[in-house]
Order: C-alpha cells, then structure tokens, then sequence
C-alpha cells in the first residue's frame, strides 16, 4: 500500500504473524496483509501514531485474516465458531453447483451491504477520540465557543447563517471558526 510508513508495516506483519491463524497459512500472508490494509485504509491514512493503531489494528488484522482463509476455502463458520475445512475438489464443487442448478435448488437473494464491526468499531473509536479533542481545545479557549458552535452546526444542523445570528456574531466568523477548529482536531489527531 503507497504511503504507508515503515512503521505501520511492521506493525501490520507483526500482529499477522503473532496470530494463531498465520500457523499452516504462511502462503496467505501477501492475502492477509492486504485485505488489512484494505479494511484499515482510512485509519492509517488518518492517524499518524503507532500506538493510537495498535488496539485497533489487532482486532482489523484478525478479522481480515478469517476473511481471508474464509474466501480461500480454508474456515467455514459453524455454531460452534470457526471450523478449518478439508480440501474439496473442483469436481465436485461443480458437480454439486450443477446438480442444484439443474434441479433449480439455487436461489439469489438481494443482501444490503452493512459495514463491518471493525469499521464500526473504529468509527467509534475515531468519534470519542474527537470528542475528547473537542472539549479539550474548548476548555484551553473558552471565549471562542468552539464546542457550542460545533454542537449547533453538527448536532443541531444549523446552517452558518442560523449559528450567528443565536450568537450574535457575523456568519463569516462563523465559518472562520469552524475552520480554525477543524485545523485544531485534525493537528491533534495526527
């Protein structure tokens, strides 16, 4: 993956080669290691410190890595968790495929695409983070209300225009502000 920093790509190696599902599935890790990065992108391209990742990226580097052995037709998930499974031949996966279609036993089913636990994990994890950022740079300049501008704009939805005229203040310092302040969390994340 571009821009990625040696750093993050040790640590990536290091949390794939530390998981138990490596063991017996060496010839995946290139698989691994980029369905990791593929469903950690906005995280590692967002934050810029090692150990803000790592709890985060365990947790993205052992599902990538189910997903993985999943789609190489090594682990199926039973009610009792994960299973390996055995080698099947493509014989016989074409011969079942085309007994259940020539009995007309396929059936397709719409699926709506929802996001993955770790992606909503890490979105949470991303908001508190923003959340603490937020109600520290207020607390360090109360006279600018950035945390009251921020809940009226976000929260509330008010338009710039609205947020002045309860404030009793130009929309152009408005906007001013919001900037200033997403210059302030965006500095502190990274």
């Amino acid at each position: 993956m571009k821009n990625l920093t040696q750093d993050k790509t040790l640590l990536i190696e290091k949390y794939i080669k530390s998981n138990r599902k490596y063991s017996s599935n060496e010839d995946l890790y290139e698989d691994f290691y980029n369905e990791t990065c593929k469903n950690s992108y906005a995280l590692l391209s967002t934050v810029k410190s090692v150990s803000a990742l790592e709890l985060y990226l365990q947790k993205v580097v052992s599902n990538s890595m189910i997903n993985v052995l999943k789609g190489a037709g090594r682990l199926r998930r039973t009610g009792q968790g994960y299973k390996h499974l055995d080698t099947v031949s493509y014989d016989e996966v074409v011969d079942e495929y085309n007994e259940k279609f020539v009995s007309g036993a396929v059936e397709y089913h719409n699926i709506d695409i929802v996001e993955s636990p770790e992606d909503l994990f890490v979105k949470r994890e991303i908001l508190k983070n923003i959340a603490k950022t937020l109600t520290k740079i207020d607390s360090a300049e109360p006279s600018e209300k950035y945390l009251e501008i921020y809940k009226l704009r976000y929260e509330q939805g008010l338009t710039q225009r609205e947020i002045a005229d309860i404030m009793g203040i130009s929309q152009s310092e408005v906007s001013k502000k919001l900037f200033r302040l997403m210059l302030k969390v965006k500095e502190s994340l990274n």
